[in-house]
């Protein structure tokens, strides 16, 4: 079954600052960065549950090619995976729990 994507606000934040420092690199490679990590979210729809839980509920799922985690967790109520956080793996994972 194929659920719906939700993407919080912090987590779109965290897009767009990726995006932006990923674009100061080299010039497209944010737009290639923000295309991995649609990629990895489509999957996450077709399949919810194959990423490991990592905080109690909080799944996270790896992107391709990017050190970066999506952090999400799934309301079966409403057929969804909410992506809370999409993190750098270097960063303190515990930001996402401010965002639940």
């Amino acid at each position: 079954m194929r659920y719906k994507s939700v993407i919080e606000n912090l987590a779109k934040e965290d897009l767009r600052i990726a995006t932006k420092w990923y674009d100061t690199q080299r010039k497209g490679l944010g737009k290639t960065f923000l295309a991995s990590v649609k990629k990895t979210i489509a999957q996450i729809k077709k399949h919810p549950f194959i990423a490991q839980i990592r905080y109690f509920e909080i799944h996270t799922a790896v992107v391709d090619i990017y050190p970066y985690l999506v952090h999400y967790y799934i309301d079966p109520d409403r057929k969804a995976v909410i992506v809370i956080a999409v993190l750098h793996t270097s960063r303190d994972p515990i930001i996402w729990n401010q965002r639940t």
